[in-house]
């Protein structure tokens, strides 16, 4: 499948001629958070299928829908599934939705994840302001051909994670009543977890939370110079925190249970943009 410059225009001109307004901020949900979607007002949802050329995902807790509406006064474009490197797709099309939202006029960037725990003061179900990042992926969404259309051939990565934003949240979280952490997340492509001395091994080298998402997407968001901010949900305690094995049932069942602390951290920062 095309997911070149032309594709992606293709794919933003759809869009802009169902909706009558550009969204300001956009954000991407991850695994199990989509209902955050559900809470848009004046919502108009497109099932990714209906888009051009846009990567479907099969990931469980993805549903796989583009929604926009609004909430604190923002235009919001909401990304309720993303593709995943694991499913097969190579990084261009990974990162494909976040063009299209930066195409659509999107200069704000929010991604969310769910997370395994690598920092053991962590607790199930917390929520972190993601400050730096790893990338363990192997590759880089940038490979090939650089489009200056699109950003630079080399971009700066020096705060990929904006300060402003980050600052942003703790004052959200504050008025949330909620406990925000902050730490480095290192992105792996999986699909399987990670052993109990990868996960040593990422502790050793500064991770504080792993995941198999958002690196890519906010490398090409760069790229793009939308500014960004990563939240991940610490869903599980990594291989060998605890005595008991990983599954994806229990990434499900607690952003079930904190969904609700997550919509309101998450409303407040967007009042706050």
């Amino acid at each position: 499948m095309n997911h070149g410059y032309e594709a992606l225009r293709d794919s933003a001109d759809w869009v802009r001629a169902r909706v009558p307004e550009i969204p300001t901020v956009a954000v991407v949900l991850g695994s199990g958070l989509s209902a955050f979607s559900d809470r848009l007002e004046h919502a108009v949802g497109f099932e990714y299928a209906a888009i051009p050329h846009w990567p479907r995902t099969s990931a469980i807790g993805h549903p796989g829908k583009l929604v926009l509406g609004t909430i604190g006064g923002h235009l919001i474009a909401a990304l309720a599934g993303r593709a995943h490197y694991y499913e097969g797709h190579d990084l261009r099309a990974v990162v494909f939705g976040v063009r299209v939202l930066r195409l659509l006029g999107a200069k704000v960037l929010i991604l969310t994840n769910a997370a395994g725990g690598v920092n053991t003061a962590f607790e199930r179900g917390g929520l972190m302001v993601i400050d730096d990042h790893i990338n363990l992926l192997g590759s880089n969404p940038l490979m090939g051909p650089n489009d200056d259309r699109l950003g630079p051939r080399f971009p700066d990565m020096t705060e990929v994670y904006s300060r402003r934003l980050r600052d942003i949240a703790d004052a959200a979280a504050a008025a949330a009543g909620v406990r925000l952490e902050h730490g480095v997340y290192a992105g792996l492509h999986g699909p399987s977890y990670e052993t109990p001395a990868e996960i040593r091994f990422l502790r050793t080298i500064g991770a504080d939370a792993v995941g198999m998402s958002t690196v890519p997407e906010a490398i090409a968001a760069r790229h793009m110079d939308m500014e960004v901010l990563g939240l991940s949900c610490i869903t599980n305690m990594a291989a060998g925190v605890l005595p008991e094995p990983l599954s994806h049932d229990e990434v499900l069942e607690t952003t079930r249970r904190v969904a609700a602390q997550f919509a309101r951290v998450l409303e407040e920062i967007i009042a706050r943009l």
